[in-house]
């Protein structure tokens, strides 16, 4: 029986009560929230992991992805990389190599964290094809589910599949055309595939198969958004809402059959249009919880694309977004290094709590560290920074004169004239 069918039935499992405790909310809470499909909470028959919860009225969760290409095939560093995404406070991992010994890779990554791993067996398949068959258009379909279970049997959580694209978005691609292209290489592969062999989606068609797989090895379907924009300019358009339309309809068979289910999207969004597409997410699948890619709200920012991702992760999270996904400073550009992953990590998570601020009212910290500043509790405001010891290096390499201020005002400091002069505490 699946974490869903438990809930469903009433039943309070451990990981539903450890959701709870992290959360500050009640059990019963959670369960009521996964049994109606609004929490999900990725877990494995073939691992421990640190759980947690992704949903509403929880906090909003960043995930890190990692992984090879083609170019570089670095075993060591994406071990790393993993460390380091779990060191900075990433909630989940996506292990996603395109270059390499797959199974290799992703044994060492699961093997070095207990956060909840995900992964895109689409990756895997296409590029095996071009191996063995010299094209991806060759792909085999019985390789493409062989996959998937190969991937759910080394203990991946949960899992991007593109089971919206079909002969209808992909007529609607077509129709309209892009400003950007397609960004998501699953969608740029599954369409290729499609169009070349004259053939319905494998994971759309066989969407029951799928779903058989996945209930059998208890992993989370996070149904992928390989319409998704990769330009401002394309965001919102008749493509990426008609796979938005067909995941969230099968969302619901999913969820029937029993597998906890995310859906994804969108990709780059202006900021006026986020609030539209997280309301319709949340309206056309029933509030499943919304995997937020992004959003970049900028096309002009390479190198500084993980700022450009936390102005649209904080207002979407605020929106009702549940899970985004980082993006590190060398996005459209390189694969990121480790120091590139933590960035990525900590501007995630900044965004995460802003919108978390408004969306779930959690501001206790913000009041914490106003007071720690007014009071010039250093050490309390150490405590309270997202990244603690980063935020104590930065004051101790430039000494102040006087141990109650920094080197920023100095003697003029107005929290210290305050504090000698007045009492504004309460």
């Amino acid at each position: 029986m699946s974490l869903l069918e438990d809930a469903r039935n009433g039943v309070v499992t451990d990981e539903m009560r450890q959701v709870a405790v992290d959360e500050g909310v009640d059990a019963e809470f959670v369960r009521r929230g996964v049994a109606a499909g609004r929490i999900v909470i990725p877990v494995s028959p073939y691992r421990s992991v640190r759980v947690v919860g992704i949903g509403k009225g929880l906090r909003t969760k960043v995930n890190a992805s990692i992984g090879t290409s083609s170019d570089l095939v670095d075993v060591e560093m994406e071990v790393e990389k993993a460390k380091v995404a779990q060191e900075a406070g990433a909630d989940t991992l996506m292990e996603l190599s395109t270059g390499g010994d797959f199974y290799e890779i992703r044994k060492r990554v699961v093997g070095v964290t207990d956060l909840s791993v995900g992964s895109v067996p689409l990756y895997q398949a296409f590029i095996e094809a071009i191996r063995r068959y010299g094209a991806a258009v060759h792909m085999r379909v019985d390789d493409l589910f062989r996959i998937t279970e190969e991937q759910a049997k080394l203990g991946t959580n949960f899992m991007a599949i593109h089971t919206g694209i079909n002969r209808i978005t992909v007529e609607r691609l077509m129709k309209q055309g892009r400003f950007g292209g397609l960004c998501s290489r699953g969608g740029a592969f599954m369409t290729a595939w499609m169009i070349h062999n004259e053939m319905e989606n494998p994971l759309y068609s066989e969407f029951d198969y799928l779903l058989e797989i996945l209930k059998e090895h208890e992993v989370t379907l996070s149904m992928g958004n390989g319409m998704r924009a990769g330009a401002v300019h394309d965001a919102t358009d008749r493509a990426q809402i008609q796979e938005l339309i067909i995941n969230s309809e099968l969302s619901d068979r999913a969820y029937d059959y029993g597998v906890q289910v995310i859906v994804e999207g969108p990709g780059h969004v202006p900021l006026d249009e986020i609030k539209a597409n997280v309301i319709l997410e949340k309206r056309l699948s029933g509030e499943r919880p919304f995997y937020m890619l992004g959003p970049l709200v900028t096309d002009i920012a390479p190198g500084y694309d993980h700022i450009v991702a936390a102005i649209g992760a904080s207002i979407s999270s605020a929106c009702g977004a549940d899970f985004i996904c980082y993006v590190t400073p060398s996005e459209h550009l390189a694969l990121p290094n480790p120091e590139e992953v933590r960035e990525g990590v900590i501007a995630a998570r900044i965004a995460a709590h802003v919108g978390d601020m408004v969306k779930n009212g959690r501001r206790e910290d913000d009041l914490l560290m106003g007071r720690a500043r007014r009071d010039l509790d250093w050490k309390k405001q150490y405590e309270l920074a997202i990244e603690p010891e980063y935020a104590e290096e930065l004051r101790c390499e430039r000494t102040p004169s006087n141990s109650e201020t920094c080197t920023m005002c100095g003697e003029y400091c107005s929290l210290k004239i305050v504090k000698e002069n007045f009492n504004f505490k309460r």
